[in-house]
């Protein structure tokens, strides 16, 4: 069996177990009814779902909640004054619970401290194969409305005051729950991390996670890459704000499927997917950890924008915080697709700047291999490689995107060093051998115009002129420094001709 077959058969994305089975008709399901006309009812309670409610820190102890048996919440401590969070897991391959569940609901009790945090658990019908728990996933939903206006009955509990936090198919319940509960109030927050695409992608509003379904949705998106011939991750935004890191298609620190496979054999396949897919929860249990470290992310058309340094801008809400702490204003545009680089590791976030450089000169035929390094009051970078993806021409103000893993506080000083390029350099010397007016410089030279750096965290932009006397004159081989200005570099020549 070829590798792919393996990782297919191992994310049972199979649809020979049932033909009959397609897009459209897997996650809309025929829906019970909720009560006689004109009076809304209770969803009926017919799966075999456990909650658990988090007594400690420590995850050890649980108290099972029992939506016909609400009476006894007090002997649980379950506070109604709290928020609650309801934390819901997705497809289980082996049929046991992940470790991140028991570790976000720790953390989530241990820094929030006055809330209820709850655990949907729903392996019974999580571990069948993946066709079969997708159907399932409005039953669980219903049980989680269930639960929710059981609350409500018995203690007057607000909708408002729940956080669903749903992972893969858990999302899409999390939606499921919502979306039954839209009047007279809806819950509060849904927070959809790597929603499930299989079954998912391309369907309505109704039959997925949608903006609809609370409040407020956001959603973290960490695998939408049709790698191996499928997606894991939803690619097509699903809440009020749409988080994508490092583009959202994989993540950095997952691609080392060799090391997987040595280590789990073929189930290292499982393992590569498993590591992008599941990062969407280690960024969120990271915003809990590192508040002091929010990882901000901007709003951009698609990556590749992103990825030349086009959107590192913060009016009118073009940006965000990742995680729990997010700003949770809703905007009229319907599409908010958040983009952000990250670490492979934890702490994650990554400072972003945006490096734009007009050339006035160009050299035909050349993209220029550049190195930049930037000083500021707090640290200095490494010689960062600038990468061009088109020729250098005359006029031009061309922009890159920088990542740091340190804030270097006020920028300074920036350096460009424009390495040598043998065939670059043995082609200027034949010139200069058949023309000899080429022999007024030994070096081909670039004459660059307006320099800026801007700094995504603070949204201070910084102008850097020539430091020496030689204007901003430039050749190869050779290391340019450049300080800062007062201010833009333009308005600068727009006052010395005004005074002359």
């Amino acid at each position: 069996m070829s590798a792919l077959k393996v990782l297919r058969c191992l994310l049972l994305i199979c649809y020979a177990t049932d033909g009959r089975m397609s897009k459209s008709n897997v996650a809309a399901l025929p829906e019970e009814q909720w009560g006689p006309p004109g009076k809304k009812a209770l969803p009926v309670d017919v799966s075999s779902t456990v909650f658990r409610l988090f007594l400690t820190t420590a995850g050890e102890d649980t108290c099972v909640l029992k939506p016909r048996q609400l009476h006894g919440l007090s002997s649980c401590s379950f506070n109604a004054t709290n928020p609650l969070i309801i934390i819901t897991h997705g497809w289980s391959v082996d049929g046991t619970m992940e470790n991140w569940v028991t570790r976000l609901a720790s953390i989530l009790k241990a820094h929030l401290k006055d809330v209820n945090v709850v655990i949907t658990d729903w392996l019974s019908l999580a571990h069948q194969n993946y066709p079969k728990a997708a159907r399932s996933t409005r039953t669980v939903g219903k049980d989680i409305a269930h639960l929710l206006m059981s609350l409500k009955e018995q203690y007057e509990y607000s909708f408002r005051k729940v956080h669903l936090i749903g992972y893969s198919l858990g999302a899409h319940i999390s939606g499921f729950a919502g979306s039954y509960l839209r009047e007279p109030e809806q819950i509060g927050r849904i927070t959809g991390l790597d929603p499930a695409g299989p079954l998912f992608e391309g369907t309505s509003r109704a039959d997925r996670l949608s903006p609809d379904d609370a409040e407020f949705v956001d959603a973290v998106h960490t695998f939408t890459h049709e790698r191996l011939g499928l997606s894991v991750g939803i690619k097509r935004a699903v809440a009020h704000y749409d988080f994508y890191p490092n583009g959202g298609d994989f993540q950095p620190g997952c691609d080392n499927i060799y090391e997987h496979i040595s280590q789990y054999g073929l189930l290292g396949f499982g393992q590569t997917v498993k590591c992008a897919h599941e990062r969407s929860v280690h960024l969120f249990i990271d915003s809990m950890l590192n508040k002091d470290r929010p990882m901000q992310a901007y709003r951009c058309n698609d990556k590749q924008a992103f990825d030349r340094g086009v959107c590192v801008d913060c009016r009118g809400h073009r940006c965000n915080t990742l995680g729990y702490d997010i700003k949770k204003v809703r905007t009229g545009r319907r599409d908010n697709r958040l983009y952000l680089k990250t670490r492979s590791a934890p702490p994650y976030k990554l400072y972003h700047y945006q490096l734009r450089i007009q050339f006035v000169q160009s050299i035909e035929n050349t993209k220029p291999p550049l190195s930049i390094s930037l000083t500021g009051t707090d640290e200095e970078s490494a010689a960062l490689p600038i990468a061009f993806t088109e020729e250098v021409l005359g006029n031009k103000t061309y922009t890159f995107l920088i990542t740091l893993e340190k804030h270097l506080g006020d920028l300074m000083l920036l350096k460009f060093h424009w390495e040598g390029w043998d065939l670059l350099k043995s082609m200027w010397k034949r010139v200069q051998t058949i023309m000899p007016w080429g022999r007024q410089h030994t070096k081909p030279r670039l004459t660059v115009g307006r320099i800026s750096v801007k700094d995504g965290y603070t949204q201070q932009r910084t102008y850097f002129c020539a430091m020496t006397n030689d204007h901003q004159h430039w050749e190869m081989s050779k290391v340019k420094v450049f300080v800062r200005c007062q201010q833009d570099p333009r308005k600068q020549q727009h006052r010395r001709r005004k005074h002359t």
